[in-house]
C-alpha cells in the first residue's frame, strides 16, 4: 500500500514499541503474583499481543481511524499487588468478571453518556496532562546520557526543521548508531521461540471478585478507557464509544482465560499514531494504527522474549525517543484545552491533577483530573451565569 509510508509504519513500531517498554515487566510481576510459571508468563505475552493485534487492526480498519488498543497498565500494577495468595483460576476468574462488566458498560451505553459529559477543553487538559511525563522523562535523562540524548535531540532538531514528517526517524537512527558505537546495546540471549499460550480454567470466589474484580474493573475504566477515549476526542476523531467498550471488552472475556487480563482504548501509545507526525492528513493516520496492530501480532509471537529483548537499548533512547514523538501532541493538547478563555481554570486544574500522578482510592490522577477539572467547570459555569 503507496500510502503506508515509512514515517506512519515507524509511528506504530513506536507505539508499540513504547507499550512494551513502559508496562512489560510489570505485567510479568502481576502474572508471577499470581504463580505463574515462565512458561506461563510467556503464553500470556504472546496471547496479549494477538488480542492487542486483532483488537486495534479490526477497530482502525472498521472505523478508519486510529484506533489504538492497549492493556491496562495502572490494572496490572494493582494486580501485581492484589493477587499475592490467589491462584491462577482465581485470577483467570477475575479478569472474566472484570471483562464482563466492561462489556455491560458498552451494551448498556453507560460509558459513552458519561463521556459525553466532558468538555472537549478538558478532555485535551487530560491528555496533556498524561503525556507531560513522557515529556519531561525524555529531557530528564540528558545530564545522565548526554552523549546519546544529546544526539538524539539534535537528529530531531535538524530533521524537524529540514524535513518534518521525518524527525522521529532521524532520532531513532542517530540513538541506535550511538548506542551501537558505545556499546549500549545489548542483544538479548533469550529464546525468541513461540510461546503457545495455556488454558487455564476459572474459578470464582466472591472475596476475590469484591477485592479485586471490582477494583480492577474501576481503575482499568477510569484510569485507562476513560484517558483512551478523551484522547480520540481531543485528537478530532468521533468513533463511537459504546462499540469500542463493546468489542474491547468481548475480546477481553473470551481470551481471558489465555492470560489477556484486560483489552483497553489506548492513550499515550495511541498519541503516537494520532500526531501529525505518524502522517499530515489526519483522515489518513488509522494506517499508523493498523501498523502498530501488525507490529502487535508480530510481538505476540514472540511473546515469550519480548520482556528481554526491551533491555537490548538503554532505557533513555526510549525515554528520548518516546518524549520527542509526543511533542506535538503535549503542545496540540495544551492549545486545545487553552483555547477558551471562559474554560481555561477549569482545564489548567485538570492538567495539574492529573500531571501530578496521584493515586486515591486505587484510582489514577487521570481520573481525578476530570473529577477536579469538572467540578471547577460546573462551579465557574454557574458563578458566570449568576453574574448575567
Amino acid at each position: 500500500m503507496r500510502q503506508l509510508s515509512f514515517p506512519t509504519l515507524l509511528a506504530g513500531l513506536v507505539a508499540v514499541l513504547v507499550g512494551y517498554a513502559s508496562s512489560a515487566a510489570i505485567i510479568w510481576q502481576a502474572a508471577a503474583a499470581a504463580g505463574a510459571s515462565a512458561q506461563q508468563i510467556a503464553g500470556w505475552m504472546t496471547a496479549l499481543g494477538i488480542a492487542m493485534g486483532v483488537s486495534t487492526l479490526g477497530l482502525s480498519l472498521w472505523y478508519r481511524a486510529p484506533v489504538l488498543t492497549a492493556w491496562s497498565t495502572p490494572g496490572a500494577a494493582l494486580l501485581a499487588t492484589s493477587l499475592q495468595g490467589v491462584t491462577m483460576n482465581e485470577a483467570i476468574g477475575v479478569f472474566i468478571f472484570a471483562s464482563a462488566l466492561i462489556v455491560l458498560c458498552g451494551v448498556t451505553g453507560l460509558f459513552a453518556r458519561l463521556m459525553k459529559l466532558i468538555p472537549h477543553s478538558l478532555a485535551a487538559a487530560m491528555l496533556a496532562g498524561i503525556l507531560l511525563r513522557f515529556g519531561l522523562d525524555a529531557f530528564a535523562t540528558l545530564p545522565a546520557n548526554a552523549l546519546l540524548c544529546g544526539v538524539m535531540l539534535i537528529a530531531w532538531l535538524i530533521a524537524k526543521a529540514i524535513a518534518p514528517r521525518y524527525a522521529i526517524v532521524a532520532t531513532l537512527v542517530a540513538g541506535l548508531a550511538i548506542c551501537l558505537v558505545t556499546g549500549q546495546f545489548h542483544p538479548s540471549q533469550a529464546d525468541i521461540t513461540p510461546a503457545l499460550p495455556g488454558f487455564t480454567l476459572p474459578h470464582f470466589t466472591l472475596q476475590s471478585l469484591l477485592g479485586i474484580g471490582l477494583p480492577f474493573f474501576l481503575v482499568t475504566m477510569a484510569s485507562q478507557n476513560a484517558p483512551g477515549v478523551a484522547t480520540l476526542k481531543a485528537s478530532g476523531y468521533q468513533v463511537p464509544v459504546s462499540p469500542l467498550m463493546t468489542v474491547t471488552g468481548l475480546i477481553a472475556l473470551v481470551m481471558a482465560p489465555f492470560g489477556v487480563f484486560s483489552v483497553c482504548i489506548a492513550a499515550i501509545t495511541a498519541a503516537i499514531c494520532q500526531s501529525p507526525d505518524a502522517h499530515p492528513d489526519k483522515h489518513k493516520r488509522w494506517l499508523a494504527a493498523a501498523a502498530a496492530g501488525g507490529f502487535y501480532l508480530l510481538a505476540g509471537v514472540f511473546g515469550g522474549a519480548i520482556t528481554a529483548l526491551m533491555t537490548a537499548l538503554p532505557l533513555a533512547w526510549i525515554q528520548m525517543l518516546a518524549g520527542l514523538a509526543l511533542l506535538s501532541t503535549i503542545g496540540g493538547s495544551l492549545q486545545q484545552a487553552l483555547t477558551h478563555e471562559t474554560e481555561r481554570d477549569a482545564a489548567i486544574v485538570t492538567f495539574l491533577i492529573t500531571a501530578s500522578g496521584i493515586t486515591l482510592g486505587g484510582i489514577g490522577s487521570a481520573f481525578w483530573g476530570l473529577i477536579g477539572g469538572g467540578i471547577c467547570y460546573a462551579v465557574l459555569g454557574m458563578a458566570r451565569g449568576w453574574r448575567k
